[in-house]
């Protein structure tokens, strides 16, 4: 219990300061002070807390060009959780530090119509699907999965061994040890119709081992047979594919013309294909032989579409 003098003179501001800073820690801070007055003074309180409640002041603080980057990394973070798994749990930041920013011109709501995200290529998954994984992570535990592999459009059910949950190109991946195939795989969550949790204790696989199997190729299908690939860009292309990190161990050179050369190893190339094609008559697959007849290959058949078409 402090009285309002005690304060302000401790303080050393005036009555009209001490009655801002009290007001602030209320509305800003969420401070449950109260005026007691049977006893003269200032005091948390206690009738209305929860049992074994405690309040103290915000350890870190922050001024208003740092609260308008977190509240546009927030800004991000939603726009790219388009399957809202995240979103009702970092609401209440985001009212904290609108709070924060009191009346300022720049509020989270002016952020929202500066700052725009198309994401491209986001498939839609089940909630509670996600949540299963999650949990099953945490308690280092088994699940039990139906899943559809679209590549076969084959339905099985399996048990897995979660390892890992990767968000890559706009959608989630779970890495786990399959005991039907009795290897690590890569699952997309999308993909997944059915989750179980078993009480069964997973099986661990070590992180330099997952980066081995699955973190050694290019893109999210990986293995261990790997192969590099060589493309060879127009001096044109090259302005913006230098820029460009296709995978963390790759090699690249410019050549004199002004073409730019890049290797990048790759242990299956479905999805490696599909990104040579988006760059066009812009680039060539100079090795290996097998990858350069696959691109060839579907560069026929979109011509024969085509002229079918």
């Amino acid at each position: 219990m402090v009285s309002f003098d005690t304060l302000r003179e401790a303080l050393e501001v005036s009555p009209a300061t001490l009655k801002r800073d009290i007001q602030y820690l209320r509305d800003r801070l969420n401070a449950p002070i109260i005026w007691d007055r049977d006893a003269g003074g200032y005091r948390f309180e206690r009738d209305n807390a929860p049992a074994g409640s405690q309040f103290e002041l915000p350890g870190l603080w922050f001024n208003a060009s740092e609260i308008h980057a977190l509240l546009t990394m927030q800004h991000l973070l939603a726009t790219l959780d388009q399957s809202g798994l995240l979103g009702p749990h970092i609401q209440p930041m985001m009212a904290r530090l609108n709070g924060l920013l009191g009346s300022a011109d720049n509020t989270g709501e002016e952020i929202r119509k500066r700052v725009r995200i198309i994401g491209a290529g986001a498939r839609r998954m089940q909630l509670h699907h996600f949540e299963k994984v999650g949990s099953a992570l945490l308690q280092r535990k088994r699940l039990l999965i139906t899943y559809r592999a679209r590549g076969k459009n084959e339905i099985t059910e399996r048990e897995i061994s979660p390892q890992r949950l990767v968000h890559y190109r706009e959608n989630w991946y779970l890495d786990a040890w399959c005991h039907l195939r009795r290897e690590l795989r890569s699952f997309a969550v999308d993909s997944i119709i059915k989750a179980d949790l078993l009480e069964t204790p997973a099986k661990s696989v070590s992180e330099k081992t997952l980066d081995e199997v699955l973190g050694t190729g290019y893109g999210i299908f990986s293995g261990k047979k790997v192969q590099w690939a060589k493309l060879k860009f127009t001096p044109e292309r090259a302005r913006w594919v230098a820029q460009e990190k296709w995978h963390p161990k790759q090699k690249s050179k410019f050549e004199p013309d002004g073409s730019y050369l890049l290797e990048i190893p790759y242990s299956d190339d479905r999805e490696l294909v599909m990104d040579i094609l988006r760059h066009g008559p812009a680039v060539e697959v100079l090795a290996p032989p097998k990858l350069r007849a696959r691109v060839s290959e579907q560069v026929e058949r979109m011509q024969e579409r085509y002229r079918s078409g």
